[in-house]
């Protein structure tokens, strides 16, 4: 096992613990230099320098226009850092270069001494504003899968994330993964006491592993709830970081996570034979779990690998015989889409849910119990099991995006306790079957006629053949053969760009 630790030393200290807290702060400008000026607007910090029409070609940052030629807005979210020490002020950005592709740059001047406690009280300010509900100076575990993907995880993480993070004044903890399960192992010995967040540089799969490896501990509970799991895309599949950060770029995804606020995430547990384990995206048998695993010879073909395994499998109108038992919370569409929008528009009710959830999760005790017992019980009071002789495709989802443009689950929230379960009849035609796959990408799929899609707290799943087929739990193949989920509500900890909604089109 190999590890590093990368931090910037003392020229980026802390202003903050030269500043009192309680001290008032009335300006928010500051003088610097002869000719130029630092103030804090509604959402970004204006540069007002007269040197800037001089210089032909500087770009700040290409999210806001320019009012004149000596101005340019820094937007908050983009400051990463501000400091000042004997040669000046100085302030770290994420530069936007293209729509893609941040890099972290500064501006630097210089500070009379007679105004140093008015500037260190100004970058106090500064950094309230560019912060705001998202902790500064994360403690950052980085975990590098060398393998997954194109195996150009190590790359983009020096290219692309550890220079935000550093800049940022992260404090990095680096390791790489060196065998399946490894994260696993890494987050069963964890100590929660000393990082703030995990970063996974890879695909979905170690997100996975690592929810799991904190599943497996005594004070599983609190881990989860301390301790938060982010990814970094730099994989084939990159759902997680689709949802919370709204893209697939490392660079913008390593702001987001510098940015990010605490969310709590509902989490899945699975129970098959003698086992049970943690899911955290998705659970699938039928064409979606086996246009995934069937197709792992075809990697090199990307994410449209995917797509070809689905229009394969509905060609030859392949169906998936089981027995479907579900605990139903929510039935029909329009109540589900009102249920979301509630859930869209109040901010306060999910900010008082993550105060009662951390308090309720901070005891030092293994997962919750199960609810409905396990796949091997009899089934819970009130569950049926009906046969499914023609299913098509039976699909949950605890996040909205399951791939770029693959938003199967409009209406999924991170912790509203529910599991958003979409069915397909096998038997549909052709025709109809293939623009269900053209719907998904144009946000129509939700409202299709042949699509049922209920929320549920739980289901069993018999599947007929149990010889020959595919199951899929967060992109993870396991055994063909009967489980049995159900939700915990806001059992895990991520981190997101909005605090309390994913940033899919929802209904």
């Amino acid at each position: 096992m190999s590890s590093e630790t990368s931090t910037i030393g003392d020229p980026f200290a802390d202003p903050i613990a030269e500043v009192t807290r309680t001290e008032p702060i009335t300006e928010t400008t500051l003088i610097v230099g002869r000719n130029a000026t630092l103030t804090l607007g509604t959402d970004s910090l204006i540069v007002l320098d007269e040197g800037f029409a001089k210089e032909r070609g500087f770009r700040c940052c290409d999210l806001l226009p320019s009012n004149s030629k000596n101005t340019r807005p820094i937007p908050f979210h983009n400051v990463l850092w501000a400091n000042i020490s004997e040669p000046g002020l100085t302030i770290w950005f994420a530069q936007q270069t293209s729509k893609d592709f941040v890099q972290p740059t500064f501006i630097s001047y210089s500070v009379e001494k007679t105004n140093s406690l008015a500037a260190r009280t100004w970058i106090s300010k500064l950094l309230d504003r560019s912060y705001s509900k998202s902790q500064r100076q994360k403690r950052i575990k980085v975990l590098i899968n060398p393998f997954g993907g194109k195996g150009n995880a190590q790359k983009l993480y020096s290219r692309d994330i550890e220079p935000i993070f550093t800049a940022a004044q992260s404090v990095i903890d680096v390791e790489r993964t060196q065998y399946r399960g490894h994260a696993v192992e890494i987050a069963e010995n964890l100590d929660i006491e000393a990082y703030d967040v995990v970063a996974c540089c890879s695909g979905d799969g170690l997100p996975h592993e690592i929810f799991n490896g904190l599943g497996n501990r005594k004070d599983a509970r609190k881990a989860l709830s301390k301790v938060a799991i982010v990814q970094l895309p730099c994989g084939t599949g990159n759902a997680m970081s689709w949802n919370l950060n709204g893209t697939n770029s490392p660079s913008l995804a390593a702001l987001y996570v510098v940015k990010g606020i605490r969310t709590p995430l509902d989490l899945v547990s699975i129970t098959q034979t003698n086992r049970r384990f943690l899911s955290f995206l998705s659970q699938s048998v039928g064409i979606v779990a086996e246009s995934d695993l069937a197709t792992e010879h075809l990697r090199w073909m990307g994410e449209n690998r995917f797509t070809y395994g689905i229009l394969v499998r509905l060609l030859r109108k392949t169906v998936y015989p089981c027995d479907l038992a579900v605990k139903v919370t929510v039935e029909d569409k329009q109540t589900i889409r009102q249920h979301y929008r509630q859930e869209l528009d109040n901010r306060e009710l999910v900010s008082s849910r993550r105060a009662q959830l951390a308090a309720t999760e901070s005891a030092n005790n293994g997962l919750p119990p199960l609810k409905f017992g396990t796949v091997g019980d009899e089934l819970p009071e009130g569950w049926e099991l009906v046969p499914y002789d023609t299913l098509g495709n039976f699909y949950a989802g605890n996040m909205a995006w399951m791939a770029a443009n693959a938003n199967f689950f409009p209406a999924a929230l991170p912790n509203d306790g529910n599991i958003d379960l979409v069915c397909i009849d096998g038997h549909i035609s052709r025709i109809t079957a293939l623009k269900s796959i053209a719907a998904v990408e144009s946000g129509a799929f939700y409202d299709m006629e042949h699509v049922s899609y209920r929320k549920v707290e739980g289901f069993r799943i018999i599947p007929r053949d149990q010889k020959n087929g595919y199951i899929s739990i967060d992109g993870e193949k396991v055994p063909f053969e009967p489980f049995q989920a159900e939700i915990h509500r806001g059992l895990g900890t991520v981190l997101s760009k909005s605090g309390h909604i994913y940033e899919a089109p929802g209904v």
